[in-house]
This record gives C-alpha cells, sequence and structure tokens, in this order.
C-alpha cells in the first residue's frame, strides 16, 4: 500500500499553487551611490577662476553648456552663479568682494563661509590647467545627466500605457540630446543669432552666387535653392512611372559619388538590389532592359566595372525595410546618423509609411502625423530631407496641364510642413501621348519638374530631360530662338 505522506513528499513542485519569489533585493550599497562627480576638480576649476578672474571666469562661462549645474556640489553652484553675475557687471573679483557679494545675498554660509572661500584659490598654483579640470567637470556632467535620463525612462516605463514605439521615439530623442549637448548650446541668444546672421550674408557675398547647402548636381534646381539646407523638407511629387525615384536616386549618387558626403535612402517600395543596379546602369549609361535580359555589349563592361568601383566606394547607405511607421523610420534614421554622419536623407515614398497614432482611422490625420514626423527629424538633426509622394489621380484626366499644390495627395499637411515642393510633370508640348516612351538608349523625354512652394527663394519650372533607357534625369539643353533655322 502507497503512503499518500510519501507520494506527496516525492512529487514535484506545484507550479500552479506555488506563489512567486520576489526577486532578491538589489545591493543597497548600490543603489544609494553617490552621482558621478569629481570634487577636486570643481575646486581646481574655481581656484583658476580666483587666481586669473578675468580670463578664467570667461571660459568657464562659455563652455558650461548646462550653466552653474555642471558643479555637483551646491556650495559651488553658489559661488559660481555669483562670479558669473559679477563677471557680466564687470565687477572687480577676488576673495573679499566674492565674499561681500555672498554676505549681501545672505548666501555666504551655504557657500562654505569665508574660510572655504580663502582655501579655494590655494587648491591650484597656476591657473594653467583650467581646460583640463573643465573637461573632467563636463564629463562627469553628462554621466549625471545619462542617470537622470536612464532613471525617468525606468519610471516612465513602470507606468506607461501607451504604444511602446512611441516611448521608444521618446527615449531616442533623449539619449540623442544629451549626445548633442558636447557641441551644442541648450539656449541661443539673439545677441549670438544676429552675429551668426552677420556671418552668413558675409559668407553668402564671399560665395558670389555659389552653393550654400547641398547640391544635386542640377544646375537650373541649385540655382533656384542654392542647395538642400539642413532641416528642410523637400518634398518631390509625381504620377506613377513619372521618375520620381531616378530622379531622387541621381541626386542622392551625385551627393554621395561627386561630394562624397554621406547619404542615407530609404527605400520602402523597391529592393536595395533592385536600386543599386538602376544605379549602376544609370551611371554607366548601359540600358537597364538589355542588362535584365542579358544582351550587353562588350563595350558595356568596361563601363559597369568602371561605375561599379566608384559606387562601391560612396558613402550610400541604403535600408529597404517595408511598412516602417514613421517612429520606426527616425529611430533608424537617427542611428544612421549617429552612426555614418548623414548629411542627406531620402524617403522613398511617404504615402508607404504608416503612423502608430492614427491606426487607418483617418488617413489626413494619419498622413498629417507621417509628414510632421519627416519634418521634425530634419530639424532634429539638421539635414535636409527628400521625401517623395504621390499626385492624386485626378492630373490624369487633364493630361499636359501643370500640377498644382492641391494635386498632391492628402495635401494639406504636406504642403503646410514642406519647405520646397517639386513636382514633376511631362509638358504639353512634349507630345500628346505621355504614357508611350521608346525604349532604346537615344530617346529622351522632357520633363518638367515646377518648383511650387519654396519658403526661401523663386518658384517656376526646372527643365529637365528624362532618359528612360538609362533611368537618368539630365538638365535640358538651352536652345535659344537663334539656334532654331527658319
Amino acid at each position: 500500500m502507497i503512503n499518500p505522506a510519501s507520494e506527496s513528499a516525492n512529487a514535484g513542485p506545484d507550479l500552479h499553487g506555488t506563489r512567486r519569489r520576489r526577486p532578491p533585493a538589489p545591493d543597497p550599497g548600490r543603489v544609494d551611490r553617490l552621482p558621478p562627480h569629481s570634487p577636486e576638480a570643481e575646486q581646481g576649476a574655481l581656484g583658476c577662476v580666483m587666481l586669473s578672474p578675468n580670463e578664467c571666469l570667461g571660459e568657464c562661462i562659455e563652455r558650461f553648456k548646462g550653466g552653474a549645474d555642471v558643479f555637483y556640489d551646491l556650495r559651488h553652484q553658489t559661488i559660481f552663479n555669483v562670479l558669473a553675475e559679477m563677471f557680466d557687471k564687470r565687477e572687480g573679483i577676488d576673495v573679499i568682494t566674492l565674499q561681500q557679494r555672498l554676505k549681501d545675498k545672505q548666501v555666504l554660509e551655504e557657500a562654505g563661509g569665508i574660510a572655504y572661500l580663502a582655501a579655494l584659490q590655494d587648491t591650484v598654483p597656476s591657473s594653467a590647467n583650467l581646460s583640463y579640470y573643465i573637461d573632467i567637470m563636463q564629463e562627469k556632467y553628462l554621466l549625471r545627466r545619462m542617470v537622470r535620463t536612464c532613471t525617468e525612462v525606468v519610471s516612465r516605463v513602470y507606468d506607461y500605457e501607451g504604444e511602446v514605439d512611441k516611448l521608444l521615439d521618446e527615449v531616442e530623442r533623449d539619449i540623442l540630446r544629451i549626445s548633442e549637448s558636447r557641441v551644442q548650446s541648450f539656449t541661443v541668444t539673439i545677441k549670438d543669432l544676429v552675429k551668426k546672421a552677420i556671418n552668413t550674408v558675409e559668407d553668402f557675398h564671399q560665395r558670389q552666387g555659389a552653393l550654400t547647402g547641398v547640391g544635386t548636381g542640377f544646375q537650373d534646381f541649385d540655382k533656384m535653392t542654392t542647395g538642400l539646407h539642413g532641416g528642410e523638407m523637400v518634398v518631390i511629387a509625381a504620377r506613377p512611372s513619372m521618375g520620381k525615384t531616378s530622379l531622387a536616386m541621381n541626386i542622392a549618387e551625385y551627393v554621395a559619388i561627386e561630394q562624397r558626403l554621406p547619404v542615407g535612402v530609404f527605400s520602402l517600395e523597391m529592393t536595395a538590389d533592385s536600386l543599386v543596379l538602376r544605379m549602376l546602369c544609370s551611371r554607366s549609361r548601359v540600358n537597364l532592359r538589355n542588362v535584365r535580359e542579358g544582351f550587353l555589349a562588350e563595350r558595356d563592361f568596361p563601363k559597369l566595372t568602371g561605375s561599379a568601383g566608384k559606387l562601391a566606394n560612396a558613402p550610400l547607405f541604403i535600408d529597404d525595410s517595408s511598412a516602417l511607421s514613421i517612429l520606426q523610420l527616425r529611430a533608424k534614421a537617427r542611428r544612421m546618423y549617429l552612426q555614418h554622419g548623414i548629411k542627406l536623407f531620402v524617403v522613398d515614398y511617404l504615402q508607404l509609411l504608416n503612423s502608430t497614432s492614427f491606426r487607418a482611422e483617418n488617413r489626413q490625420q494619419e498622413i498629417a502625423d507621417i509628414s510632421s514626423g519627416i519634418k521634425s527629424l530634419a530639424k532634429e538633426l539638421n539635414v535636409p530631407v527628400i521625401v517623395l509622394s504621390q499626385l492624386n489621380r485626378e492630373i490624369e484626366r487633364e493630361k499636359g496641364r501643370p500640377p498644382r499644390l492641391s494635386d498632391l495627395r492628402e495635401s494639406g499637411a504636406i504642403e503646410q510642413d514642406a519647405d520646397v515642393v517639386g513636382l514633376l510633370y511631362k509638358p504639353k508640348s512634349a507630345g500628346d501621348d505621355e504614357e508611350s516612351g521608346p525604349a532604346v538608349e537615344e530617346d529622351a523625354v522632357p520633363i518638367n519638374l515646377l518648383i511650387a512652394k519654396q519658403r526661401n527663394g523663386p518658384t517656376g519650372d526646372v527643365n529637365l530631360t528624362f532618359l528612360k533607357s538609362y533611368t537618368r534625369f539630365e538638365s535640358a539643353a538651352k536652345v535659344s530662338d537663334e539656334d532654331v533655322p527658319n
């Protein structure tokens, strides 16, 4: 006979009835640690200021992008704030005047007292090593910001009830701001902005018409826009099969190969393999259809090989992930920007993106969210973003009519956010049959890029020629009336 007690004793653990055990508590010694800081470097920096206030205090104010918060010790924060105020008012600075100002503000004891002030200038023999002390303090300050940001992230994760993608986007943005703070100030005064504007005017004058932004390789377009500028959202729109992808990739190829500037491409429609094959044939001026069918002349192989070498060494980075949300796109763009220093982004195309905030409830609102997200990305990274878009089908009923901004699909938000809007169309003079087009390499189709909107420049047509067999755009040749025989 089996003893029930022994059977119960030999049985495995009751996974349903047993309560989950509380995980072991973390080491209290690690939880209560002080944030990163260097009291010696802080004392050294203040000591340098006391020894040579006119030189050292100006450098501290200029390099401390976090202001007095760069100091961890509250006494040092109080002292630095008073010193900065005295420096701004051009008052004489030494131990006696500093002591009096602290006493007048009734914060002398908070600053450590008279004895502590007197000891500060004895912490360093000279002010020669101030920059080293500042570097140490800046590193500790960044580490403290990271601790604070990560702590806030942990707290938000536990309490967050929204979408995870949105939270990831916010977290990456906060981390990126910490990284950017090493070279950028948190606030800019109007005095600094005016000075920068005057320098920009002088730079424009010295350039005498030269480009101020990233060149596209199309002279007429660059002349109207003076190039693509940081923070700009540039929309290129057209009906299907009008060559908007070809135009965007021609620009990306020119920037990456001719100017050696890193370019990031997000291709939601075509695979990276297809894009690279088109770029290779376009740059080699080899018929893409012949390549696909396997009919190549002997003279084509050296062209392809030469172009392949240049294209392989170009700083061009392609992401062909499909069905991206705007939050995923921005996250990928930030990482690509930090890793490769991207100077131009291309997104092909806007209507293939989706928004996690407005899932198919309202397409107009979804496009508005996507468009706003792309514009925010351009401003955040301070790089131009070329985004392709579709035109409404209604324009097909009026062939030859130049498109308008209202022809943009879901045009309201896109028109509002874009800095430059270019609309590709075939002019009526080019022929009535817009869908036909010979496939031999001598054929060229006139295509206009209508600059329908530009915040900082003129609008009008840019005349281009589309070489269909090469999937390549070229600037149209200028022909005057004198060149045409009667």
